[in-house]
């Protein structure tokens, strides 16, 4: 035969072609396969559905951030802090193009309403961004949120705080940092440069950024990894949605011809077809969501659906990952089964897990971390940078090793169970049977858990760091007030004004200003200047004349006043700050020889007004730089709106006066930004879970509709059913939570451990841990709602 008369073999497709042609063929079979593939494709298309919407939103943080300060800082003017550096306004000459700007913040219902009074010197002076024209005197211009409140019955007392001006527009989108921010700008013809007014020629400003601190930059990281990685486990838990059926169909498969290999690729394939639709659903759904941003609001911050666009990077990198993730999943879930043509045999003779390479997952974690804790003392000391990747890769791995870990645990624990009540015995049968579904259900709950004590811990441990409190419990219903120095006569008629207020049981006001004593650094006191009745409500004294001074000693207390701050000592005052290249201005004053010594009383507030008290004639107030003039007040308990009166004759004396209640917690506010995205990723994880948890029970029940509707026909109790089904969930659950308490404990133990840091609360674990159990075991009572219409005789149909 002579080479051209040979037969040509022409070989098969090889290498990528036949991933290709395999691939192709997977997802054919998806989207062709009948009522049950599709119904299978749907679900792992809303699994994956919905983690990508919540990556999306995730990869939107960076341009939502960004937007949002952009747009503080283009209305934001470089103003003075109120009351101090009065020369600073100086600085700009009046022309035709300028302006006075004064920061008028004010609370309602201790919810921040900021706002800022302007006054026009000439008629180029521009106007905010967001506004069309600066406000005359007399008029007001609002966010739309705050019109609608102030047009609400709820609005009413805020009305009257803005009774002496006239809304005549809206304030833009451009112009406000979120859509549902309370802001304001109002025209007036009464500043005057000086006390936090500032005379500028136009907007935007922005501050100096502030550093991180080692303790916060850690903070980002855990709670980064934290809010990402349940969305990971749930998208891979998603792509294995029908395993079972799945398993039945390529078994057929094996019998027109096709080897262990394409079939587990052509799994991979319809895997890939669910992921593919996931992405699309979830880009549908990011979208969608996106457009009720406008309704949500958590600590008063909200933002535009406009802000809320993904990183490109990222977004590429979501759309890879997943369809990727989904093939990966496939494969690895596919090597402990043996598809053969004749039907489908799980793991031969129900072969335990292997323990070794779950354990090396978090022992790499570990392996990571350990290096890190030489330089603990170097991250304490803010001398060393930290090392981001690493600590977010050993994080991440040890949450990963958890999720590892809990089938192996469900199944060991699992196969000791023996004897019980039947629904007991059913449960332990089915996790006997196969723990896999049961433990995938709970892993994205476990790893939440055990992020978020870990994420506690870590917030517990820095928290005094970062927050500061005065002392005060906000139920008592205090309010504080400071404003500008005013003479004997404005303090008095101030005072006055406050004590008619409907509401106002209690006030006293006075000027203020901390003292120092030369030579001696840690010697320092206040001076407080009111008139004769006014120190007479702050101490014991029995007779008081204009010029008296007094040296107020508190009883019991931890500041020898009597003694560091007798008569005779000197004092001096000096300005807190002053514009570079000039010196601070101060004032130096004598305790008089005659001063006498005197017990405190306590004011409205509760406190002990210790150091010296002084009457108007004593101390020349105009010269003292920086001081304030203070009103301490007690309001009716219980009566929130005596706290706006409050504030509404705080706003009528002056806008700008600052109001306070007392009791509050101030945070720095880096560290107030992380509570804030870790509370709305919380939310949005949670919420993830939870419908997450409801997919996976109606993929279940699906999957489970013959084998109950079995039990029925054989006389199987339904209330005997509906129990087994609790208990399969409650067990892998109680596991899970133990691997998540233990594992959450470990990681936050660590994370303080490499700031020097000690755990203050052990038990901080158990609402968190509740918590989770609680969502799960919600998810799962309400799933028995469908089931009992599953256990029907119809259930017995097959096509």
């Amino acid at each position: 035969m002579t080479p051209p008369e040979r037969t040509r073999i022409t070989a098969g497709p090889t290498g990528v072609a036949v991933w290709a042609r395999d691939l192709a063929m997977g997802i054919r079979f998806a989207v062709t396969g009948g009522r049950e593939a599709w119904l299978r494709t749907a679900l792992t298309a809303v699994g994956v559905g919905l983690g990508v919407a919540l990556l999306m939103i995730a990869a939107s943080v960076p341009h939502m951030m960004s937007e949002r300060h952009q747009r503080g800082a283009a209305r934001a003017v470089d103003s003075p802090s109120v009351f101090f550096d009065k020369r600073l306004a100086h600085e700009q000459k009046p022309g035709s193009g300028t302006f006075l700007y004064k920061t008028a913040n004010t609370d309602y219902h201790d919810k921040p309403v900021n706002g800022a009074l302007l006054q026009a010197d000439g008629p180029s002076a521009p106007a905010p961004p967001g506004v069309g024209a600066m406000p005359r005197p007399g008029e007001m211009v609002v966010s739309p949120a705050l019109d609608d409140l102030l047009h609400s019955d709820n609005g009413k007392l805020l009305r009257e705080r803005f009774e002496g001006y006239r809304t005549v527009g809206t304030i833009a989108p451009s112009g406000l940092i979120g859509p549902n921010e309370l802001f304001y700008y109002a025209g007036s013809d009464k500043l005057a440069p000086g006390h936090g007014t500032i005379r500028v020629d136009g907007y935007g400003y922005e501050e100096p950024d502030v550093p991180l601190t080692p303790e916060l930059f850690l903070l980002v990281i855990i709670v980064c990894v934290v809010l990402l990685m349940p969305i990971a486990v749930f998208i891979t838990t998603a792509v294995r949605f029908g395993g079972d059926q799945r398993d039945q169909r390529l078994a057929a498969l094996r019998l027109v011809g096709a080897d262990a290999h394409m079939t587990r690729r052509v799994a991979a394939g319809e895997a890939l077809c669910g992921s593919l639709f996931g992405l699309s659903a979830g880009a549908g759904l990011f979208l969608l969501l996106r457009e009720f941003a406008t309704y949500v609001t958590i600590r008063d911050n909200s933002v535009f659906p406009s802000d809320i666009v993904p990183e490109p990077w990222i977004a590429a990198l979501i759309a890879l990952a997943v369809p990727v993730c989904a093939v990966v999943v496939t494969l690895f879930t596919l090597r402990r089964i043996a598809i053969e043509p004749l039907g489908v045999v799980r793991n031969a003779v129900t072969r335990r897990r292997r323990l070794w390479w779950r354990l090396l997952i978090p022992a790499v974690g570990i392996a990571l971390l350990l290096p890190l804790f030489r330089k603990a003392s170097g991250y304490a000391a803010h001398s060393v940078p930290l090392d981001t990747y690493q600590i977010g890769a050993g994080t991440a791995l040890l949450l990963v090793g958890l999720v590892a870990l809990l089938p192996w645990v469900v199944e060991i624990c699992v196969s000791r169970f023996r004897r019980g009540p039947l629904p007991w015995q059913l449960a332990a049968r089915r996790l006997q049977f196969d723990s896999g579904p049961a433990a995938r259900a709970v892993s994205g709950i476990t790893v939440a858990v055990a992020g978020a004590i870990a994420v506690q811990m870590l917030f517990a441990g820095v928290q005094s760091d970062y927050t500061t409190s005065d002392g005060h419990d906000p139920g008592h219903f205090q309010v504080r007030a400071s404003y500008r120095p005013g003479t004997a006569e404005e303090t008095s008629a101030w005072t006055e004004r406050f004590r008619a207020t409907k509401g106002v049981e209690a006030v006293t006001g006075y000027v203020e200003r901390y003292a120092d004593k030369p030579g001696d650094d840690a010697a320092v006191t206040s001076i407080h200047i009111g008139d004769c009745a006014t120190l007479q409500r702050m101490a014991h004294i029995d007779s008081c004349r204009d010029g008296d001074v007094f040296v107020a000693q508190e009883p019991g207390g931890d500041v020898d006043t009597e003694h560091r701050f007798a008569p005779g000592t000197r004092l001096t005052m000096k300005e807190y700050s002053a514009p570079a290249g000039q010196k601070k201005r101060g004032y130096d004053w004598m305790v008089p020889a005659s001063a006498r010594v005197v017990t405190t009383r306590p004011d409205p507030s509760g406190d002990h007004p210790f150091g010296i008290l002084a009457t108007p004639s004593a101390i020349d107030v105009t010269k003292i730089p920086d001081a304030t003039t203070t009103f301490v007040a007690q309001v009716t308990k219980g009566d929130l709106d005596a706290i706006e009166q409050f504030r509404n004759t705080a706003a009528h004396i002056d806008p700008s006066m600052r109001v306070w209640r007392l009791g509050g917690v101030v945070k720095d506010n880096n560290y107030a930004t992380i509570e804030k995205g870790l509370l709305i990723g919380a939310v949005a994880t949670l919420a993830l879970i939870g419908a997450g948890m409801a997919v996976t029970t109606a993929e279940q029940l699906r999957e489970r509709k013959r084998l109950l509707s079995v039990l029925v026909a054989f006389g199987t109790r339904r209330s005997t059913l509906g129990w087994s089904v609790l208990w399969q969930t409650i067990v892998p659950v109680v596991l899970g939570m133990i691997l998540a308490v233990g594992g959450g404990l470990g990681l936050g133990w660590a994370m303080l451990h490499l700031l020097r840091k000690g755990v203050r609360d052990w038990w901080s674990f158990v609402p968190v841990a509740g918590t989770g159990a609680a969502v799960i075991m919600a998810i799962t009572v309400l799933g028995l709602v469908p089931m009992w219409r599953l256990m029907r005789g119809d259930g017995l149909r097959s096509e």
